[in-house]
């Protein structure tokens, strides 16, 4: 090796342990970052010539590269929105909220939050993506293989929802000391599918021995107690009882009530009047009374709630974004995917955690969360850094020294060339 070889070899040293310590400084710099994953150098030597079997080497360089199929440590928070993979994959994003196809990009930071629009956007500012689904949970894309089936997760589309009853479910004891012919009123309310209460009035009057006669009347709106509402039916139902007190038969049954034309202009209601099952005393039961003064007081459990305002939301290990609800209503709005690689080390780094696919990772590949390689999603859990911050330091020592011997080359050799200048003087 020759002088010049000698000082350009000491200064390509320099230029790798700086290449070196920029990624050590940068590892460490990110050693809280929430999903980082640490850039490591690999140094090489190039061969400027070969002759037989003897090579000479003229330079290194240095390489850098991130170990991408490496997961952090996963920490909870007390952030609902705040999400962590357990596993492969990554989360798919935007830059922009309007994004799709070709332009979405991967991330596996889940320090989501709600923006000013109402989009979860990450602490690199990025969007994340899911399916749209309808209330049951149910994608309602055709093709959840296809990148432009995915959608920016919004909540302010869905500030506030009421659920119209589907079903009541009633319990009481019909006193079996009535005479035939006595009545009992009492009601029940339901609530449209506009959020709007109605009162639908019950008459109970016994018909004969173990059997009972309900008369159903059109319900009125609760809050004034007297505008009629609707039209129900049927609007009589026959109740038998056998010997022990216990339910024996409802006529019809199951007891289907429709209430219709009604006047808030909300839907027609279906609703299943559950009296209890038959044999059973979970529902209507008959026995005698334990007062002078015969009564019914029932209880009633419907499933209707009135309008309410979203008050958060919640995201399970499959995935599965549900808005919650002060009126005690929860409905599933989203499905969150996970996007996996072949080779997830070949994916080209963007910025920060953000990378983007290429031939070298292979072809992406939509799953649900815990499915096929995908990992499943931790809620109100975040993806701490691959770095080490002693191995980093250890590093950094490593490389100081390297970069002190190579200008120590570099000095020696510039002494050696003085020494050859005045040789030739």
């Amino acid at each position: 090796m020759s002088l010049s070889s000698a000082l350009s070899t000491a200064v390509s040293g320099l230029t790798a342990q700086s290449i070196a310590l920029s990624a050590i400084s940068e590892n460490i710099a990110n050693a809280s970052t929430t999903a980082y994953k640490t850039t490591e150098v690999s140094f090489q030597s190039l061969v400027s010539g070969a002759m037989g079997s003897t090579t000479s080497t003229s330079s290194v360089v240095a390489k850098t590269s991130q170990a991408l199929n490496v997961t952090g440590a996963i920490s909870s928070t007390s952030v609902a929105t705040n999400i962590a993979i357990d596993g492969s994959g990554y989360f798919v994003v935007a830059a922009n909220a309007g994004d799709t196809g070709s332009d979405l990009v991967y991330s596996r930071n889940g320090s989501f939050s709600t923006d000013a629009d109402g989009y979860l956007v990450n602490s690199e500012g990025y969007y994340l993506m899911g399916f749209a689904t309808d209330s049951d949970g149910n994608v309602l894309a055709s093709n959840t293989s296809d990148l432009t089936s995915l959608s920016a997760i919004n909540l302010d589309s869905i500030s506030g929802t009421a659920k119209a009853t589907s079903t009541v479910s009633m319990a009481a004891n019909l006193p079996a000391d009535a005479t035939t012919g006595q009545s009992f009123d009492t009601s029940m309310e339901v609530i449209d599918s506009l959020g709007v209460s109605h009162t639908v009035g019950q008459t109970w009057t016994k018909t004969g021995d173990n059997t009972w006669s309900l008369t159903l009347s059109d319900p009125v709106l609760t809050k004034d107690g007297t505008t009629t509402s609707g039209t129900i039916s049927p609007s009589t139902v026959t109740v038998t009882f056998n010997s022990d007190g216990s339910l024996a038969t409802t006529d019809p049954s199951p007891v289907d009530i429709s209430i219709t034309g009604l006047s808030t202009g909300a839907a027609d209601s279906a609703i299943v009047l559950d009296l209890g099952a038959a044999g059973g005393t979970d529902g209507l039961t008959q026995y005698a009374s334990t007062s002078s003064t015969l009564s019914i007081s029932p209880t009633f459990e419907q499933d209707g709630a009135n309008y309410g305002e979203l008050s958060g939301i919640t995201i399970d290990e499959s995935g599965l974004v549900t808005a919650n609800f002060d009126n005690g209503v929860s409905l599933a709005i989203y499905q969150i995917p996970v996007a996996t690689f072949s080779n997830p080390n070949g994916l080209t780094h963007v910025s920060g955690t953000v990378y983007d696919e290429n031939t070298a990772a292979g072809q992406v590949h939509l799953n649900l969360p815990g499915e096929g390689n995908a990992g499943s999603l931790v809620a109100s859990a975040l993806e701490g850094s691959t770095t080490d911050t002693a191995t980093e330091f250890n590093k950094m020592i490593i490389a100081q020294q390297a970069y002190s011997a190579a200008s120590q080359v570099i000095s020696a050799s510039s002494d050696m060339f003085d020494t050859l200048i005045q040789a030739v003087r």
